[in-house]
């Protein structure tokens, strides 16, 4: 009832407008609104709300850190101190564990697989078991491309270079570095570049080469390697104070949910090909990219399949999403088996 009272109180303003009582509600990303094709998500996701609302839900959308630290957004929607957030799934692993799997899961679905089993194959239903008990309501609403293996400051030639390297890296791919003798640590969107440049870090991965280079890591690393083994696909989301969810009606609630599938397929349109320009500018500002060896892929394969192994030893909702994933994962891999062609 106080989580009530506080999101009613600090979430939503009524307004007159016209016949219709429109309702107001503040939400915080956990990114800058100016990052590329990420920041601006939530904003696109608001627009068609209040499109398919007819105006009667009107969600203004704040940067990171305008209420409260990026970190902690998660813990603001709890609470209902913000009624709504924009994240990167992985952010709260800390508190919910199988956020570590929907954010990043090493060597594992590629974004229309993991689109999928999302939404069809009954990963949300799982993940919101996972968020029941903190009073939050996830809505997947932004589906990453597969990102960079990293900005690097020397050549990673074996697993051996891995060692007592410093490097900003998320989820469990930061795990499984971890285990062959990486210093990982998780360092803001907005803080990378300064903690390159003073040398706090000697490497890091972000995202795909399109918000990569908007953050200008290229000016200050020239090893960009790739594949993005540690996620090939991701999602960010929009998170609802759940006493806020409960207030509006079905509708609204079925409205939220197909805005964000439509931003979803708003955000996936030409992504590829953005990539691929951000590539070109990259290697234009004197960076070199190049593929880690397979000996140094195999080792982090190894790596991340023991950490997600313990992982799912240690909560049983990971457990059941990496089962489900999985077995969707190699149920749909025959389709991918047999239409490929020849190059």
């Amino acid at each position: 009832m106080k989580r009530h009272v506080v999101a009613a109180a600090l979430a939503a303003s009524v307004a007159f407008t016209g016949s219709a009582m429109a309702q107001s509600f503040d939400l915080q990303s956990v990114f800058g609104l100016n990052v590329p094709s990420i920041g601006p998500s939530p904003v696109n996701w608001a627009d068609k709300v209040r499109l398919m609302t007819a105006g009667e839900i009107d969600i203004k959308v704040h940067g990171a850190g305008d209420f409260v630290p990026p970190f902690e957004v998660f813990g603001a929607v709890s609470t209902g101190a913000i009624p709504m957030g924009f994240d990167w799934i992985g952010y709260w692993a800390g508190t919910i564990p199988v956020a570590n799997l929907i954010g990043s899961m090493p060597f594992g679905p590629t974004p229309e697989i993991a689109l999928g089993w999302m939404f069809n194959g009954g990963g949300l239903e799982i993940i919101q078991k996972a968020y029941d008990p903190h009073g939050v309501k996830i809505i997947p609403c932004h589906l990453v491309v597969p990102e960079a293996g990293g900005w690097f400051n020397k050549e990673i030639n074996t697993a051996e270079d891995l060692k007592g390297l410093n490097m900003r890296i998320a989820g469990l791919g930061g795990k499984a570095l971890a285990k062959l003798g990486a210093n990982t640590q998780l360092v803001p969107a907005g803080e990378i570049y300064v903690s390159l440049e003073t040398g706090r870090i000697d490497a890091a991965e972000f995202s795909a080469p399109q918000l990569d280079k908007g953050f200008g890591f290229q000016k200050i690393v020239k090893n960009y390697y790739f594949p993005g083994w540690h996620q090939p696909s991701s999602w960010d989301s929009i998170i609802v104070n759940m006493d806020v969810w409960n207030g509006f009606s079905e509708d609204q609630q079925r409205i939220m949910v197909e805005a964000c599938k439509a931003n979803i397929t708003e955000n996936m349109a030409d992504q590829l090909n953005a990539q691929v320009s951000a590539i070109e500018e990259i290697e234009a500002a004197g960076a070199t990219v190049k593929r880690f060896p397979d000996e140094v892929l195999a080792a982090m394969r190894t790596a991340a399949a023991e950490v997600m192994q313990e992982e799912a030893a240690n909560d049983p909702i990971f457990k059941e999403a990496y089962e489900s994933l999985t077995a969707y994962i190699d149920r749909t891999a025959r389709w991918a088996e047999l239409q490929a062609l020849p190059r």
